[in-house]
């Protein structure tokens, strides 16, 4: 008797601790960014260590050593299209991302083994490999920290940064090949909204604005001039142009339309521009 009095003792504390719901935080929580650069998505996942008192670079983190860019597992990057990083082509997936710290420069690695760590890492599984320059901050940052900055038409920068380093990485996301493409299957049967959007984005990329004119007066051919903000992109891109006579015109048209949909940010934009344009 007294066996099965045990033995049901000890299923009782063994469910008992099976059923724990203490919880506590992570010493380094996890993070997971996304980022559209251009018409890529750019997401992060990673853990996020913080200094507490520790030397960081050349102390908790080793120089000349592989690291796993974080705490716990090596971080994930993932880019939805091909890309272009620090002038090397990489494909659209999801990487491993490890780097070998040194005091001026880091080696930056991408890697196709998700499950690896710095114990069982394989160098044979690199995907890409290079070396770029550390700068120091004059403010230290207390828990590391890996984000996009400096956005621009379909470029930006992986930024890495902790204690008192940083380490910029330039991404290329070939968004105008990306764009091309979908405007010429857009135009294979296009719309004026089609038409539109292939003007606005040559007036914004800067490159081919004769082109961008034909689409924009297809566009309106086939109904924009009801649309203020359309009529309002043909006075731009003629005034890029140096066609301000013109620019003018499609401006005055631009603000009637405007005044009648009551959209008083149009109509001062279009004042403002005819101002500078008459000068011109």
């Amino acid at each position: 008797m007294k066996n099965v009095f045990f033995t049901v003792a000890l299923l009782m504390i063994a469910t008992l601790f099976a059923n724990a719901q203490v919880k506590t935080p992570a010493p380094s929580p996890s993070a997971k960014m996304m980022q559209t650069v251009g018409m890529t998505e750019v997401i992060i996942d990673y853990s996020r260590p913080g200094m507490k008192g520790r030397e960081i670079f050349g102390g908790l983190v080793p120089y000349k050593e592989i690291w796993r860019t974080g705490a716990n597992a090596a971080t994930k990057i993932t880019f939805s299209s091909d890309v272009i990083i620090e002038k090397n082509e990489l494909k659209a997936g999801t990487y491993a991302l490890y780097t070998i710290p040194s005091e001026t420069e880091w080696t930056i690695i991408f890697h196709k083994n998700l499950t690896s760590n710095t114990g069982n890492y394989n160098v044979e599984e690199d995907v890409l490999r290079f070396n770029v320059k550390s700068s120091q901050m004059d403010n230290a940052v207390e828990t590391f920290t890996i984000g996009v900055s400096n956005i621009g038409l379909g470029t930006a920068n992986i930024d890495i940064s902790w204690e008192n380093t940083m380490v910029s990485l330039a991404i290329d996301t070939k968004v105008d090949a990306q764009v091309q493409s979908t405007i010429e299957k857009a135009l294979s049967g296009p719309s004026m909204d089609d038409y539109y959007q292939a003007a606005a984005y040559n007036l914004v990329a800067d490159k081919d604005l004769k082109q961008a004119l034909e689409w924009i007066n297809i566009a309106m051919e086939k109904g924009a001039t009801e649309k203020f903000w359309m009529v309002r992109r043909k006075a731009l891109i003629e005034a890029k142009l140096g066609q301000y006579k013109k620019a003018i015109a499609s401006a005055k048209m631009s603000l009637e339309l405007a005044e009648k949909a009551n959209n008083t940010d149009y109509v001062r934009m279009n004042e403002e521009s005819i101002k500078e344009w008459e000068k011109m």
